[in-house]
């Protein structure tokens, strides 16, 4: 395999802030440097805000909160069908900077702006939708009614492994409803945001609606403790969530959460085998294994267990590993170095303690891609479900294969674990499919296949996954709080 080359800087964004329409030259958070994970290549220093800059940015928003959200829907709609346009013009450009973000294969990345486009146009459509209801009134006459309002000044903190359409499920919502946004993007990808934010700008949004704020945790402690965020909506850790729940709870905060998974990935004996190992496969395939939805532990029935586990280690081998900006690769790197050296630990630390039996992978690439964070796709078999490389997110390549024995027994493993986001199964049996579906506790279940994200559908956990919805009317409502009005009418 060649060597792999340095990144195309040139389709990178401006790194500096644009807070209420004029550029920052410099910030209070500090710096990042920013390294290619295909090959260890810095890429630019990226200022990161600190607790002034996010002080500036709500600010802004709450200066222009007045217009915007006396906006009429109208108006609203063709902001965000405007940006949705020029999302779909820059579908390559982004493409690309998702590769330097965070080391997204292209195929991969050209799906993410694609679908951040559609979920602006589908919550455009809400921005002149969302009504409220009359109420019956009784004893006296009145009429009652209840309208949704918008928060006010929304923050937003956005995973680095989606930075595209993680800003996409939850801004366009928060905006078509009338919120004004302070998006905080991680430090280790922060250029997906940062271009979207300048396409805020280009389609015509007041500035201060849309502010995007690079920073690490001091930029999001700050969000968090300030008076003037109505609502905060994180999507990352659940060990960063325990510590913005502390602060918020100071204040009431209200504040939703999109979390991890450890999601079970069922397959039945009348299960399309072939069908289902190339589904079982995605779970370390998909952006390297580092997604909340990944379907990582694969509970397998006996009777087909190892035909199912020989399947899925060759699928696995013969995967293309390798540059993520070439059109044949399908597993990149992971994010950063430190990652790396966290997945295969591990892998080994389940080894060594018997939890679990090395099929393939469990080691760094080296040779071409050694300087790369590379870690070959990893397959552990007969694993104890109650071990820590089965219950935690390892946020990585590593799938981890457990025996049943019948649907009870499935059900019961399945449930066994302190998350709740996703949830897969593969049978030919549609009575089963439903039933199965209805015993999990998770917050999305897929039969016989992985449709992905689509938007209209509320995606969202339960337990340790978090709480609240996004994508769908369920998402829009996160950002709105009903208001009752009455009034008394004539005898």
């Amino acid at each position: 395999m060649a060597a792999i080359l340095s990144p195309r800087l040139d389709v990178l964004p401006d790194t500096a802030a644009l807070v209420g329409g004029k550029k920052l030259g410099s910030m209070s958070g500090g710096a990042h440097q920013h390294r290619y994970a295909g090959n260890g290549a810095p890429t630019r220093e990226i200022p990161l805000g600190g607790a002034e800059e996010v002080a500036a940015a709500i600010a802004a928003a709450r200066r222009v909160l007045p217009q915007w959200r006396a906006l009429p829907a109208n108006e609203r709609r063709r902001l965000l069908l405007a940006v949705a346009a020029l999302i779909r013009r820059d579908i390559e450009q982004l493409a690309q900077i998702s590769v330097i973000d965070n080391g997204k294969t292209i195929g991969s990345s050209r799906v993410s702006p694609a679908i951040t486009a559609d979920a602006f146009e589908y919550y455009a459509g809400w921005a002149d939708k969302a009504a409220g209801e009359v109420i019956r009134s009784w004893p006296q006459p009145a009429l009652d009614y209840a309208v949704e309002e918008p928060y006010g000044v929304v923050g937003i903190i956005i995973p680095w492994n989606a930075p595209v359409y993680g800003f996409a499920q939850t801004v366009a919502p928060a905006l078509a409803v009338g919120n004004c946004v302070v998006v905080k993007p991680p430090e280790l990808a922060p250029y997906g945001a940062l271009r979207l934010g300048e396409l805020f700008a280009e389609a015509g949004f007041p500035p201060g609606v849309v502010t995007v704020i690079p920073g690490g945790p001091l930029a999001g402690e700050a969000m968090v403790r300030h008076p003037g965020i109505d609502k905060l909506h994180f999507t990352g850790s659940g060990a960063t969530a325990r510590k913005i729940l502390a602060i918020a709870g100071e204040r009431l905060l209200p504040t939703g959460l999109e979390l991890g998974g450890k999601s079970a990935n069922i397959v039945f004996e009348d299960a399309d085998l072939d069908a289902a190992v190339t589904q079982l496969a995605l779970g370390a395939i998909i952006n390297t294994g580092q997604a909340c939805i990944a379907g990582s532990r694969l509970l397998i029935q006996r009777s087909v267990y190892d035909d199912v586990v020989d399947g899925l280690a060759t699928a696995l081998a013969k995967a293309p590993i390798g540059d993520p900006a070439i059109e044949q690769t399908v597993i990149g790197p992971v994010i950063t170095a430190q990652a790396a050296d966290r997945i295969l630990g591990v892998v080994r630390d389940a080894v060594a303690g018997q939890a679990g039996r090395l099929v393939t992978g469990g080691t760094r690439l080296d040779g071409d891609l050694a300087d790369g964070y590379f870690v070959a796709p990893t397959l552990l078999a007969d694993v104890d479900n109650a071990a820590p490389v089965a219950q935690h997110e390892i946020f990585g390549p590593v799938l981890c294969a457990i025996p049943f024995d019948d649907t009870d027994d499935a059900v019961r493993i399945a449930n066994d674990t302190q998350f709740g986001l996703a949830g897969y199964l593969h049978t030919a049996d549609l009575g089963r499919a439903h039933s199965v579906a209805s015993k999990l506790e998770c917050g999305v279940v897929s039969v016989n296949g992985n449709p992905g994200l689509p938007i209209g559908a509320p995606f969202g956990g339960v337990k340790q996954s978090g709480y609240g919805r996004v994508q769908g009317l369920a998402g829009l409502r996160e950002f709105t709080r009903p208001k009752n009005v009455w009034i008394a009418l004539p005898g």
